[in-house]
């Protein structure tokens, strides 16, 4: 066979093509040999048998072995193969030579029906002047061809000068190489173009007028060549392209599926089609598990629990991601609002809507725990925010959907009726004992989870203020489950509400201290930025991200969206570094532009949102965000005041700022409604709402992660070797992290994140000895030093 890419390229085509088409539709020895013979037909680059009409398939069944009529019956379907071999196939016989043609070579071929013409004697030389002035009116049978003859090739041209200084850009850098070496676009397509691509010489061209930049594969490898035939650094051209982050094209991925394929692209190595099979699936392993998915067990974990869908859903009560159903959060989505709150996967799997009975009381739950003032003759003990209830909804719904669920289906429910579903089985201890027995037969142990669940359900039966111990009606509503719960149970429990409360409540306190004493850490919040953390400063290794996104920045004259789509990844980051917000407070963040008159904080305490606007006093881009809008707004850190920053003008902070502000913003809103908000998401056909929501900017900072915080060995772009997938929260452990290497104080580390040094201390108690011992150090050495 052929030592060329793309016969290569063919046979494995060819062989994947009987593998998935032929070997179906034929019995193992004829498949056989019919991919035998395809691939003979590559190896001796020739065609398969062909009649006046379509292939001599008589002859091609005498060359297998195989019966004309089992061989006919199966044409449908090893056509294509022909197909595509008689199309990448050139008999090399009809490949235009290379060679400069002689004058043997230049004379005319005798048309068809005529007789030839007879050849003319050679002049001799004393008529040779004679000849020559005659030449216009009496043309010359064996003359060379019309034109300046082709310069010859040379594999490594001598340069015509060598001092040069290196141009910026693409276009400017091919130009200046071709001229040094006096290469024009033609002879430089014969040089470094095989006869056997299809690769046209207008491309080249393109290159040069600077309207067209390599993208593909092939034009990847003929760039290649072009910098070895200039004697370049291996990448000089790549590293000089406008859009440095856009994917390559042409990859061969045919058993994956087109969205997927989108996804991988980017993360692929230009030459990856020449390499060894096993080579490309080590590749492809690599990127699925480290960059697309991530690597950790509890990921692993989340994926499988994710096909099974069982938790029910309440349509009727919008808190944000309330219907569980219609929540689209990334399955991977981590811990994001707040160290206690605990995410499941399978808080998006609910397939089922509430009854009405439950979804009634779920809104009357709902309306006791939101609103402003307690309705008249009820009491409370704290008001849930709409994060807060959004999650409760969820986790609610998930526990009466492990009670519905089929006791022999995947998810091992125990099939209790949906018309039986209330908020009245949860005063009985039965319950709630197999809700987190189910759990850990899941997972395979306990978890915070578990103990947070049974903190609901005690706040909900606790003294005068729990809201299933003021709704004794509720047991009316209640029936006999087998095995959970008897008729007499029921009676004694509406017999005397507060009594069955009483003994729930003592059982539950019980219960969540004996599973917090044996409960492990599933997910490390810490896993994924685990080699940030270890560094020794933890902000410096981060903020390389930043630079690796100002290294691939496209350039914005020829690629405005992708040009601020990496702007806004840029701020982003650089935001998250410098405020240590978490991501709804971040990406609620409303923006002012400069010389508008800003919101004052009353309007912010209202809508419960910061802004970032310019200070004329202070010279500066200032972040006022009101303590309202925090999470922990009663913490002593806020002390009701808001929380105000003037940004730092680092690293050409401001002018990123600016320019976002003045184009970038625009280009990504693309004309769409305005929402306000300093980030905004990249308007399309498919999607006119520009504002981010939890999942949608967990997402977009996740793929700015995946795109340039990774380091990736194949193709040698990203920051951090080791890292892994994660969201905006991360950001904060980075922060505190970094301040406690340095300070070794959790009281220091509280003001980057705002929060309080006890948060901290019991939050990043992972804070190494060993740096505990360096800090200690580094104080008493001073002593020696000075001496």
């Amino acid at each position: 066979m052929p030592d060329l890419p793309h016969t290569k390229l063919l046979a494995r085509k060819i062989s994947d093509f009987c593998r998935l088409r032929v070997d179906p539709a034929l019995p193992p020895r004829d498949s056989t040999r019919i991919k035998e013979f395809l691939l003979c037909l590559i190896a001796q680059s020739q065609t398969p048998p062909r009649k006046v009409r379509g292939y001599d398939w008589d002859e091609i069944a005498l060359q297998c072995g195989l019966d004309r009529d089992v061989l006919r019956g199966a044409r449908a379907v090893i056509e294509p193969a022909f197909d595509a071999i008689v199309r990448n196939t050139k008999n090399p016989t009809n490949r235009p030579s290379a060679k400069i043609r002689t004058t043997e070579d230049s004379k005319p071929r005798p048309r068809r029906g005529r007789p030839p013409r007879q050849p003319v004697e050679k002049p001799s030389a004393a008529a040779h002047i004679d000849a020559t002035d005659r030449s216009e009116r009496q043309p010359a049978t064996n003359r060379r061809k019309p034109g300046i003859k082709p310069r010859a090739i040379e594999e490594f041209p001598t340069p015509l000068f060598d001092d040069w200084l290196d141009p910026p850009t693409f276009r400017e850098a091919l130009e200046l190489h071709m001229r040094r070496h006096g290469d024009s676009y033609w002879h430089l397509h014969r040089a470094v173009v095989r006869d056997d691509e299809k690769f046209d010489h207008s491309t080249i061209r393109h290159w040069l007028q600077g309207t067209k930049a390599p993208r593909s594969v092939a034009s990847m490898e003929v760039l290649g060549r072009v910098e070895r035939r200039y004697r370049l650094p291996a990448g000089y051209f790549k590293a000089k392209l406008p859009h440095q982050t856009r994917s390559t094209s042409g990859y061969v991925l045919d058993d994956i599926a087109p969205a997927e394929r989108r996804r991988l692209a980017w993360h692929l190595p230009d030459d990856f089609n020449t390499r060894p099979r096993q080579e490309q699936e080590e590749i492809l392993e690599w990127v699925q598990r480290v960059i697309i998915r991530g690597s950790t067990d509890y990921r692993r974990f989340q994926a499988a629990a994710m096909k099974q869908r069982y938790a029910i859903r309440f349509p009727g009560i919008a808190y944000g991601q309330s219907d569980a159903a219609d929540c689209h959060r990334n399955k991977y989505e981590e811990q994001d609002e707040d160290s206690t709150s605990f995410t499941d996967p399978d808080l998006r799997s609910g397939v089922i809507d509430a009854p009405p009975v439950l979804a009634m009381e779920m809104a009357e739950l709902i309306r006791f725990k939101t609103a402003t003032l307690t309705a008249f003759g009820l009491q409370r003990n704290g008001v849930w925010g709409e994060e807060t209830a959004s999650q409760k909804v969820e986790h609610l719904g998930l526990m009466f959907g492990a009670l519905a669920a089929h006791p022999r289906g995947p998810v091992r429910g125990y099939g209790v009726p949906l018309q039986h579903l209330t908020f009245g089985l949860l005063v009985f201890p039965s319950i709630w004992d197999w809700y987190v027995q189910w759990r850990e037969r899941r997972r395979g142990f306990y978890t915070a989870w578990e103990v947070d669940m049974l903190r609901i359900s005690l706040a909900l039966t606790r003294r005068e203020t729990g809201w299933l111990r003021q709704h004794p009606r509720l047991g009316s509503r209640l029936r006999p489950i087998e095995g959970l719960i008897t008729q007499a149970d029921i009676d004694r429990a509406c017999a005397d509400w507060d009594d069955a409360c009483d003994v729930y409540f003592k059982h539950a306190s019980s219960r969540a201290r004996e599973i917090q004493r044996v409960a492990r850490v599933h997910r490390d919040p810490f896993e994924p930025i685990m080699p940030v953390l270890e560094a020794e400063s933890p902000v410096g290794e981060y903020r390389k991200i930043t630079e690796e996104i100002l290294r691939l920045m496209p350039d914005e004259r020829l690629y405005r969206r992708p040009a601020a789509e990496a702007a806004r990844s840029f701020l982003m980051l650089r935001f998250g570094l410098h405020l240590g917000l978490r991501q709804k407070n971040l990406r609620q963040l409303m923006v002012c532009e400069r010389g508008k008159l800003p919101r004052s904080e009353r309007q912010l305490a209202d809508m419960k949102r910061g802004e970032i606007r310019w200070s004329e006093r202070d010279n500066g881009w200032e972040v006022l965000i009101p303590s309202v809008a925090f999470k922990n707004a009663n913490s002593s850190y806020f002390g009701s005041k808001p929380f105000r920053l003037i940004l730092p003008d680092l690293g050409g902070l401001y002018d990123h700022i600016e320019a976002y502000i003045d184009r970038h913003r625009r280009v990504l809103l693309g004309g769409a409604e305005d929402p306000g908000t300093f980030f905004v998401k990249t308007v399309k056909t498919t999607s006119k709402d520009a504002s981010y929501d939890q999942n949608t900017f967990y997402e977009a900072w996740r793929l700015t992660i995946q795109r340039y915080g990774i380091y990736n060995p194949y193709t040698g772009r990203g920051a951090i070797p080791g890292l892994l997938p994660h969201g905006p929260h991360n950001v904060r452990d980075v922060l505190a992290t970094h301040i406690l290497k340095q300070t070794g104080s959790y009281e220091q580390a509280s003001y980057a994140i705002q929060d309080t040094p006890d948060m901290v201390a019991h939050h990043y108690g992972r804070f190494l000895p060993q740096d505990k011992a360096a800090l200690a150090a580094r104080i008493l050495n001073q002593v020696w030093e000075a001496a």
